[in-house]
């Protein structure tokens, strides 16, 4: 992505948000005592300090503060991060960093710890031994076994050729490893090609400045190919930068509006101008893929494609974020994400809190869970039955009824980043879409 021009964006919107404060007026350093709720919140800080039974992080204090009040709109897509966490952000921003060459998700139910989703080849982790599943136990002297997931991220990178010793777990058996921070490039294009020389694009984020430029290479890679169809894969892909979303939509569209902003005036315009037709765009047959998980920039993309009749969408009703934020950073270093407009698809169509429907409805089958309850056996037996091939055994309970409940089966990831991993048997929405491309 092209840094100015996002920089030009956000100071256009920024000014368009500072002239409606302007209008509307607010609170100042001056004015705050002004009223009798501004007094109250300077006396409860003051209040705190005074009389409060322990000592007072001064600093903990005034960014729940923050946190609260923008809690107070009831607007989950306007929120605040400490400036620890916006550091992380920024480096996923990037999309390059220090660190040890993995993926990481939680590993307790209560979504802390860290557990291994994947390691990359060439990265310190796969040369140590470190392999998929395998817990974080310590970074350094400290234990992370119930730490935040960001706060395990931010202790395993750091400066460029820095050490860190992990201790994970493995079957329940510790071990440790010393490594190296490397350069890390986040790549958030997969690619293969699919029997009957059918292409499959599959991105997994909009939050990379590079994700532009790497999915233009990996259309560029298909037309290269020559493949017969393409199918681009949002599933799972939350969004991120509105720019990244139109410069995909663009790579599809020759020409009219991909996306429209609209502000709380109900004035209207055309995000970044029309699609361009340009000599690298992908012209041929196209499906899209979406899920639930499908959201913002993703929505972006399938509601332009939809909308211009440039692609068949194939999935489940996506998300539903139709508004865009404003980042601001604060001077404590963190940062003030605002919602300061909704977009609009080419054809005026708003999509917050509705979602694209897609073209071909399909069930998404890969990260099935398997759920299994019954009833009518003598309290506290044993009951066994197969899941995928393996023994489960569980008790009944003084009713005689029992249940389980299975893991969400991670997805297949390659260690190479950029190489596509897809199971056409287990997949009923890429299947359908294979089929369709076939006819």
């Amino acid at each position: 992505m092209n840094a100015k021009r996002l920089t030009i964006v956000g100071v256009a919107l920024s000014a368009t948000a500072a002239v409606a404060y302007a209008q509307l007026g607010g609170y100042t350093q001056a004015n705050l005592s002004s009223t009798a709720t501004g007094k109250s919140f300077l006396q409860v800080i003051n209040d705190l300090n005074r009389l409060y039974l322990y000592p007072v992080d001064q600093e903990k204090l005034l960014r729940g503060a923050i946190t609260g009040a923008l809690g107070s709109l009831d607007d989950e897509f306007t929120y605040y991060s400490q400036p620890e966490d916006n550091a992380i952000d920024s480096e996923n921003l990037s999309g390059e960093f220090y660190g040890i060459g993995v993926q990481l998700v939680a590993a307790n139910p209560d979504g802390t710890g860290g557990k291994i989703d994947n390691v990359f080849r060439t990265g310190a982790a796969s040369t140590a031994g470190v392999q998929i599943g395998d817990v974080f136990v310590k970074i350094d002297d400290k234990d992370v076994t119930s730490a935040k997931l960001n706060e395990i991220v931010r202790l395993v990178r750091g400066k460029q050729g820095t050490t860190v010793n992990v201790t994970f777990a493995r079957d329940g058996k510790p071990y440790t490893v010393r490594m190296e921070r490397q350069p890390v490039a986040i790549v958030s294009v997969e690619q293969t090609v699919l029997p009957g020389n059918i292409g499959y694009i599959a991105l997994n984020t909009f939050y990379n400045e590079k994700a532009s430029e790497q999915f233009a290479a990996a259309v560029a890679d298909m037309k290269k190919k020559k493949v017969s169809s393409l199918i681009l894969d949002l599933r799972d892909n939350g969004g991120g930068l509105l720019n990244a979303g139109r410069d995909v939509a663009d790579q599809f569209m020759q020409s009219g509006p991909i996306v429209s902003l609209r502000d709380r005036s109900k004035r209207t315009q055309v995000f970044g101008g029309n699609a361009t037709n340009r000599a690298t765009d992908y012209t041929g047959k196209l499906i899209v893929l979406v899920n639930k998980n499908s959201a913002s920039a993703s929505e972006v993309v399938s509601g332009a494609l939809q909308d211009t009749g440039r692609a068949t969408i194939v999935g489940e009703q996506t998300f539903g974020k139709g508004v865009a934020q404003i980042p601001t950073t604060l001077p404590d270093g963190g940062k003030a994400a605002i919602v300061n407009s909704e977009w609009l698809t080419p054809k005026g169509r708003e999509i917050h809190k509705k979602g694209i429907t897609p073209d071909v409805v399909v069930k998404d089958t890969r990260y099935t869970t398997p759920n299994l309850t019954g009833s009518g056996v003598t309290p506290g037996a044993k009951v066994t039955f197969t899941i995928e091939g393996k023994p489960v055994t569980v008790t009944a309970d003084k009713d005689g009824k029992f249940s389980y409940t299975g893991e969400i089966k991670r997805p297949s990831r390659s260690a190479a980043q950029g190489e596509a991993v897809v199971d056409l048997q287990t997949d009923a929405i890429l299947k359908k879409a294979v089929e369709l491309l076939s006819k």
